[in-house]
């Protein structure tokens, strides 16, 4: 798969949420697979299915990122629930807008939930690295990409 660039519009288009029976009854492995191999040969540490061209809300994470602090790497309909008042800004590239980087600020802690690539519901804290890279992959989720952040009209939700 290729990966989608700005201004294609998919990027900026909410994707519907994946159903729980197809994630269960193993829809969605071959496209979950086939994205990791895609990030990691991008040599990226996220990767959403909208920037593959899908519009499904489904992201994964580097594994070696998920394995270090005990997380999945795949996330379906994931919802950040709780961030914390406290931020911190660092350098932000997107595989999505390639050469572009910009100081972006991020929550240091968050609370997320989703389901993970077996169907089941999940539930956790996550702080930093992890914590700005679970929020960038869940805002291309909600067609924000680190370039609305900078622009004059970016607003938090």
């Amino acid at each position: 798969m290729d990966i989608v660039k700005i201004p294609e519009k998919i990027l900026s288009t909410p994707p519907h949420h994946a159903k729980v029976n197809e994630i269960k009854a193993g829809k969605h492995r071959t496209l979950i697979a086939s994205m990791r191999k895609d990030m990691v040969d991008a040599k990226g540490v996220g990767l959403a299915a909208n920037q593959v061209g899908q519009p499904i809300a489904l992201f994964v994470i580097d594994r070696s990122l998920a394995s270090e602090n005990g997380v999945p790497d795949a996330y379906f309909n994931p919802e950040i629930t709780e961030m914390s008042r406290e931020q911190d800004e660092t350098e932000e590239g997107c595989l999505s807008i390639p050469g572009w980087y910009a100081p972006i600020r991020r929550a240091k802690k968050i609370k997320i939930k989703a389901v993970d690539e077996h169907g089941n519901k999940i539930k956790f804290k996550a702080r930093g690295f992890l914590a700005r890279v679970l929020q960038h992959e869940t805002d291309h989720l909600h067609g924000i990409t680190i370039k609305d952040w900078v622009s004059p009209k970016a607003s938090r939700r």
